[in-house]
C-alpha cells in the first residue's frame, strides 16, 4: 500500500499530552508535535489528516485498526514494533522521577522495591518498567494529571514521566509539593513518528527527509512557545551540516532538560545534605563523612578525632527570649564554628538540635582538644549580636584503626557523648577528652 501524491494521510494524537500534543475544543491538533510535525509535512510534500479520537488508548486501537496510517508522537517498544516502523527522532526528552517533597532522592530505582509508581494507560514507559523493575508496584492512570495527583496526595509514591510533561503538570496544577528526585539512565524519550508496516516503505523515508531538515532552532522555538521555560541551546546553525549533525542537533536541542535536571538534582543534594538553618552540613552528611573515615581508616590504618559540642544553657535562652533569638544564636554560632574549624582539615556539622559535631580526619586527640579549646574561646569571649555571651561544653574522642581492622565510630561518638556530659557535670564552658 502507497501514499498517492496529494492523498491525505490519516493520523492520530494523544489529545490529552499538553504540553506535547493535545486536541483544541476547535478540533485541531497543538502543541510541540503539532508545530514538529506541520514543519517535517510540509518539507517532506505530505498532507495530512487528523483523526480525532478521546483518548490515547483509543488512538493506539485506531491504529492497529488501520483507521489512522500514523501516530504522531511516541516512543518505541518491543511491543509496537511488531506493527509500527519508526522514524528518526523528532524530539529528545529525559524521562525523571516525580516524587512529594520528602521522598528521598532516587539514585537507583532498585533500592524502592515495593514503592508505587503512577503511570497513565499504554505508555511505552510501562511496558519498560515491568520489564526492567518487576520488584516496583504499578498502577495506571487515565491521564497524566490523574498520575501527579496520586502522587500529590500521597496514593503513590512516584511518577516517572518527560522533564517537559513534568514542568508543565507541577506550575499549571500548582502541585508545588512535588520535586524532581531523580533521572532514570537510559529511559529517554527519544520521541518519533510512528507508521504502519504496509505505508512504512513509502512514508518513512520522506518524513525522514523533513525531520532532517529541522534545525536545533527551530525545535528550540517551537518548545518554547509552549513551554513555561525559556530553552536556549546556544547551537551554531553552521555546524549543523549533514544528517549525523542534526541528530546531534536533536539531543542538543533537549539538553537544557538535562542540565535543568541536573541543577535540580544538585540543588535537591545539597539540601539534603544542608542544615536549613545554619548552612553546615546535617547529619544525613555528617554520617556520609564518617563511613568515608571509616572506610578510609580501614584500608591504610591511622587515627581521626571527633569532637562533639553543645550550647551551655541552650533551653534558658529558648525559654527566656523566645525560639527566634534561639534560632539566630545556633546560626551565629555555627558561623563562629565555621570561622574556626574552616582553617583547619576539619568538617564541621550540625549534628542534631543545639549539638554539632566536628571531625578531625589525621588529627590526634592532643590536636583535637587544642582545636576545641580555639572553638570554646571564639564562642565565649565574644559578645553575639542578642548581646548575650554564650559558652559551650565540648567532648573529644579519638579514632585509630590498623590496616583492614575498621575502626569502631559508634564506640567514638559514644565516647565523645560521654567526655561531653562529664564537660556539663564539671561546670560547663570547658573541653574534655575521653
Amino acid at each position: 500500500m502507497h501514499a498517492t501524491a496529494g492523498d491525505a494521510v490519516p493520523y492520530c494524537v494523544d489529545p490529552d499530552w499538553a504540553p506535547y500534543e493535545w486536541i483544541s475544543t476547535q478540533g485541531r491538533h497543538e502543541g510541540i508535535a503539532a508545530d514538529l510535525l506541520r514543519l517535517v509535512a510540509e518539507r517532506s510534500g505530505l498532507t495530512l489528516r487528523l483523526m480525532p479520537t478521546g483518548d490515547w488508548n483509543e488512538s493506539l486501537q485506531a491504529a492497529r485498526e488501520g483507521q489512522c496510517q500514523m501516530l504522531s508522537f511516541l516512543n518505541t517498544s518491543a511491543q509496537r514494533r511488531q506493527w509500527l516502523t519508526f522514524t528518526d527522532p523528532l524530539y529528545v526528552d529525559p524521562n525523571v522521577v516525580i516524587t512529594h517533597q520528602d521522598h528521598p532522592m532516587v539514585g537507583d530505582l532498585t533500592d524502592f522495591a515495593g514503592e508505587t509508581v503512577a503511570l497513565p494507560k499504554g505508555t511505552s514507559i510501562e511496558e519498560r518498567l515491568r520489564r526492567d523493575y518487576p520488584q516496583l508496584r504499578i498502577v495506571t492512570t487515565e491521564s497524566e494529571a490523574e498520575a501527579f495527583g496520586l502522587v500529590s496526595t500521597r496514593k503513590a509514591d512516584m511518577a516517572i514521566r518527560s522533564m517537559t510533561v513534568a514542568v508543565d503538570s507541577i506550575r499549571k496544577k500548582g502541585w508545588f509539593n512535588l520535586k524532581v528526585a531523580g533521572q532514570v539512565p537510559g529511559y529517554e524519550n527519544l520521541l518519533r513518528i510512528g507508521v504502519r508496516n504496509e505505508v512504512a516503505e513509502d512514508l518513512v523515508p520522506r518524513l525522514n527527509s523533513g525531520i532532517a531538515s529541522l534545525t536545533p532552532e527551530e525545535r528550540v522555538a517551537v518548545a518554547n512557545r509552549h513551554v513555561a521555560i525559556e530553552v536556549n541551546t546556544g547551537i551554531d546553525p553552521d555546524l549543523v551540516w549533514n544528517g549525523a549533525a542534526v541528530l546531534g542537533g536533536i539531543l542538543a536541542a533537549s539538553l537544557f532538560w538535562v542540565l535543568k535536571l541536573k541543577t535540580l538534582n544538585r540543588r535537591l543534594h545539597h539540601m539534603s545534605r544542608t542544615d536549613g538553618l545554619t548552612g553546615l552540613g546535617n547529619r544525613a552528611c555528617l554520617n556520609a563523612q564518617l563511613d568515608q573515615v571509616r572506610a578510609r581508616l580501614g584500608r591504610q590504618g591511622g587515627v581521626a578525632s571527633l569532637i562533639l559540642i553543645d550550647i551551655d544553657h541552650f533551653k534558658r535562652i529558648n525559654d527566656t527570649c523566645g525560639h527566634q533569638v534561639g534560632d539566630r544564636v545556633l546560626a551565629e554560632l555555627a558561623s563562629r564554628l565555621r570561622q574556626v574549624v574552616g582553617a583547619g582539615p576539619g568538617l564541621v556539622g550540625r549534628w542534631g538540635g543545639e549539638e554539632f559535631l566536628v571531625i578531625c580526619p589525621d588529627m590526634p586527640q592532643a590536636g583535637a582538644e587544642r582545636l576545641a579549646e580555639r572553638i570554646r574561646q571564639a564562642v565565649a569571649e565574644t559578645p553575639f549580636a542578642d548581646g548575650g555571651h554564650h559558652t559551650l561544653s565540648a567532648g573529644v574522642s579519638e579514632l585509630t584503626a590498623l590496616p583492614q581492622v575498621p575502626p569502631d565510630v559508634d564506640a567514638a561518638l559514644a565516647r565523645a557523648d560521654q567526655a561531653l556530659y562529664r564537660a556539663k557535670n564539671a561546670g560547663r564552658n570547658r573541653v574534655i577528652a575521653a
